[in-house]
């Protein structure tokens, strides 16, 4: 199992929304194209920024080729722009 990563770094003023969206528009069609199996949303309680909410997106898919062919969605820069920064990371069950 192949785990796709993603922490995102929202501005606060634009939290709630982003998480409505997140959960309710962006999320549901990955699941539905087969390239994820499913997912966990975290919140990052490490974080101490009073500016910003950090959030982990862990979508988990077969192998690699699941998480090449899936294409970034430009719908969140275009949306929020540097108000949602994200950090890709790829992780393996051992």
């Amino acid at each position: 199992m192949i785990i796709y990563n993603i922490t995102c770094s929202v501005d606060i003023d634009v939290a709630d929304e982003w998480l409505l969206w997140i959960k309710n528009e962006h999320i549901p069609p990955l699941l539905k194209s087969g390239l994820f199996e499913n997912y966990k949303m975290l919140k990052v309680l490490s974080h101490d920024d009073d500016k910003t909410l950090s959030f982990a997106l862990q979508f988990y898919a077969k192998g690699l080729e699941n998480i090449e062919a899936y294409h970034h969605n430009d719908e969140m820069i275009k949306r929020y722009g540097d108000k949602v920064l994200t950090y890709p990371t790829l992780l393996e069950e051992a």
